[in-house]
C-alpha cells in the first residue's frame, strides 16, 4: 500500500545469501505456521515486535522437515503504521494477519532474476483501489483520464514510486470484496511504516525474489516471539 512520510530509520540490513537449499538447524523445530500452509515449500514469516516493527523469517520446507534458509532469519521489517490485524480494512494503516499466497513481483526496475513473474512498472501501471471498481484490488494499465476507476480520492496507487523498485504481490482479499483492503505488498522499504505492506531492506527482497518460486506463501503472526515452536 502507499508509503506514510518516514517515521523511523531503519536499522541495517546485512545481505542474504541465498542458497539452494536450507541451513542445518542446531535443534528440531516446527514453525508456527506448519499446518496452514498446506504444501508449499517456502515460506515468508512475518512476526509483529511492536508498533510498526516485525522480523522477516525465511523458511524451506525439505526431507528433513522445515529448516531456515541461510541468513533468512530475524530480517528486520516495517508493517502497517497501526501494527497487525485480522480485521483489514480500505485505509486501515494494519498488516493482515493471516496467510496468504505470493502471487507475482512487479518493480519499476528491470527484473532481478525474479523466481515469480514478473513486471515492470511505469507511470501507467496502478493498482485499483476503487472499492466501487468492477477491477478493485488488481493491478491496472491506463492513462490517468482513460482509465475505469477513480485514481484520486481512493486507495488506489500509482506504482512508479520509489518504494516499489522491487515488490511482490501477497494474495490478499482475492475475492475482492469491496472494502476490504488492497495493495498488498511485500515492497522495498523507506524506513517508515507502511500503510499495511510488508517492508524490507531491497538487496535483501531481491535476494528473496530470486530465491522464491510459484507456490511460495506468508504468513503473518502478531504474536511476537512465535516463529519457531519445538517439537
Amino acid at each position: 500500500m502507499r508509503r506514510l512520510p518516514t517515521l523511523l530509520c531503519a536499522a541495517a540490513v546485512a545481505l542474504l545469501a541465498f542458497g539452494p537449499t536450507a541451513a542445518p538447524a542446531a535443534a528440531q523445530f516446527t514453525p508456527w505456521f506448519a499446518q496452514q500452509v498446506g504444501a508449499a515449500t517456502q515460506v515468508l514469516s512475518v512476526t509483529a515486535g511492536g508498533g510498526s516493527d516485525a522480523k522477516l523469517d525465511v523458511w524451506q520446507r525439505t526431507a528433513a522437515g522445515w529448516q531456515p534458509v541461510d541468513g533468512g532469519v530475524g530480517v528486520p521489517a516495517k508493517i502497517g503504521a497501526k501494527g497487525m490485524s485480522p480485521n483489514h480494512f480500505e485505509g486501515s494503516m494494519m498488516t493482515p494477519q493471516g496467510v496468504y499466497s505470493l502471487d507475482f513481483a512487479f518493480g519499476t526496475q528491470p527484473d532481478p532474476g525474479s523466481g515469480l513473474p514478473y513486471v515492470e512498472v511505469g507511470p501507467r501501471h496502478w493498482w485499483d483501489g476503487d472499492s466501487n471498481s468492477p477491477t478493485y484490488n488488481t493491478m491496472q494499465v491506463c492513462e490517468p483520464e482513460a482509465c475505469a476507476f477513480a485514481t484520486s480520492g481512493t486507495g488506489t496507487e500509482n506504482l512508479d514510486i520509489p518504494q516499489y523498485a522491487h515488490a511482490v504481490v501477497m494474495g490478499v482479499n482475492k475475492q475482492r470484496v469491496p472494502g476490504k483492503g488492497s495493495a498488498f505488498f511485500v515492497h522495498s522499504t523507506d524506513g517508515g511504516a507502511t500503510a499495511g505492506c510488508v517492508a524490507i531492506d531491497d538487496a535483501t527482497l531481491v535476494k528473496i525474489m530470486r530465491w522464491l518460486r510459484p507456490g511460495a506463501m506468508i504468513a503473518l503472526s502478531p504474536a511476537a516471539g512465535s516463529a519457531r515452536v519445538p517439537v
